[in-house]
């Protein structure tokens, strides 16, 4: 059989590929509850998005399927084992400041530009032109292939766990929504809430009257989602008998001594002290300036009153600057996924209601979730403090000698003439949403990462390699 060139099938479509991908990308994507109904439960525009991707794939002769528009698979092929190839059509809100419209998909300096232009709808449209010239070539395959279109993947996920309650669980498969050469693993993720309510401290403790000069913590606030690193925090104090001047000169000069930016402002009878900090993404908070923590530190050097001081104690020793879990005992550090990490996202604190620490944990699989939570439940215990958990994803990984992984850094080197290096995240993929599932591209090294951010691109030219890319992938894998 002669030798198939995929780079230059892919450059064959290089125009059919683009109009179609720029009016995929014209469709506004975004959860949208306003117009949600039956049959669309994210909105009307997320329920287009699928449409779309659905009519493409059925006018290359696939058969398609709509799980009640919670998701939806378009199919090819015969056999007994069963591709998948799952990708999302749902894009993040637009933002303001882009330098053309975000849903113009217009093409820049050989960029397409446009909300969901790399996350993830053009390499959703790559995939399935890729399949297409898997179709058009007649090969012969042995296995099908399916793609799974996901509808909420940038919020909760229920698209793809309302999808496999019902639906056949590929043998194996990869999704076009990171990075490449190829993501393999990724830890465990796990959004926890300690909180302590004013019941539960006073059975800890029978708090003392308070000398007179000690200040009340009225409140504390910190933070909005537990997977980013608060940029902005805020604690009243009210005053018995300190000067409010006194407290407001202590913190300004404890900002300058540390290089922090932040304000005290003196109102009657209290002190409202503010903090800022730089917001990272929680895999990586070390990257970041916490300013929920931050103005804890200071706020432990303060005469509180006992139940205050015994929420500063706790997030002073273990979560300041506790990237890694140390003081609490859960630190782990692992030679394939690296280290457990620890974001503390959001801290509340009413001095008549609950304090509240909701904590983000990113987790290797050489440690176990029920090992290092019942360390962190027993050192919450001791303040009084009971764990949630709100959400857990156990740790996932394909091992990197399963045919899947090395098939496709075979495909991935023969394509580009690079070594396919493997790599593990602390991310989420919908590759652990597969029993056997990857991450592979569409972002090349080197190239800058502009999801979620204005002026959101993929080069023309990386949208033609990663189809040739998939191509090969797809006609490997299933043949």
């Amino acid at each position: 059989m002669t030798t198939i060139n995929w780079l230059e099938e892919a450059r064959k479509r290089q125009e059919e590929l683009i109009a179609a991908t720029q009016a995929f990308l014209r469709i506004k994507s975004v959860l949208d509850p306003a117009s949600a109904r039956e049959g669309a439960p994210f909105g009307e525009g997320i329920r287009a998005a699928l449409d779309f991707a659905l009519d493409v794939c059925a006018k290359a002769g696939m058969t398609v399927k709509d799980v009640r528009g919670y998701a939806a698979h378009a199919e090819f092929g015969q056999g007994q084992e069963l591709i998948g190839i799952l990708s999302h059509v749902d894009v993040v809100p637009e933002g303001d400041g882009w330098s053309t419209p975000p849903f113009a998909a217009e093409i820049v300096d050989g960029k397409l530009v446009a909300r969901g232009a790399i996350d993830d709808k053009g390499p959703t449209m790559a995939a399935i032109f890729a399949a297409k010239i898997v179709q058009e070539l007649g090969l012969p395959l042995s296995r099908r292939v399916r793609f799974i279109f996901g509808t909420d993947e940038e919020s909760s996920w229920q698209c793809v766990n309302t999808y496999f309650a019902s639906e056949e669980m590929p043998t194996m498969g990869f999704t076009p929504d990171a990075d490449f050469p190829l993501i393999y693993a990724e830890k465990g993720l796990t959004d926890l809430t300690l909180r302590q309510t004013l019941e539960a401290y006073r059975t800890l403790a029978k708090p003392s009257a308070g000398a007179a000069g000690q200040l009340q913590l009225r409140s504390l606030q910190s933070g909005l989602r537990m997977n980013m690193v608060p940029d902005k925090a805020e604690a009243v104090l009210a005053l018995h008998g300190s000067s409010a001047q006194e407290i407001a000169a202590s913190y300004r000069q404890y900002l300058a001594d540390n290089q922090l930016i932040g304000s005290a402002e003196e109102q009657e009878g209290q002190v409202v002290l503010r903090m800022e900090g730089v917001s990272v993404h929680g895999m990586d908070p070390g990257k970041g300036v916490n300013a929920g923590t931050e103005l804890i530190h200071f706020l432990r050097t303060l005469p509180l009153d006992d139940r205050a001081m015994s929420y500063v104690r706790f997030a002073d020793q273990y979560l300041y600057c506790q990237h890694y879990g140390q003081s609490l005992g859960i630190a782990c550090d692992d030679e394939e996924m690296g280290p457990l990490t620890l974001n503390t996202g959001v801290l509340e604190y009413q001095a008549e209601g609950e304090a509240v620490f909701r904590l983000n944990i990113r987790y290797p699989h050489s440690v176990s979730f029920e090992q290092w939570s019942a360390v962190l439940a027993a050192r919450a215990a001791e303040e009084a403090f009971a764990l949630e958990v709100v959400e857990h994803l156990p740790p996932h990984r394909v091992d990197p000698n399963h045919p899947l992984v090395t098939t496709l850094q075979r495909v991935y080197t023969e394509q580009t003439g690079e070594e396919a290096n493997i790599i593990a995240i602390g991310g989420a993929t919908y590759g652990r949403s597969l029993d056997v599932g990857v991450a592979f591209g569409p972002l090349f090294p080197g190239r800058p990462d502009s999801a979620h951010q204005r002026d959101e691109y993929i080069y023309i030219e990386d949208l033609i390699k990663a189809t040739a890319i998939y191509a090969q992938a797809i006609y490997e894998l299933a043949k």
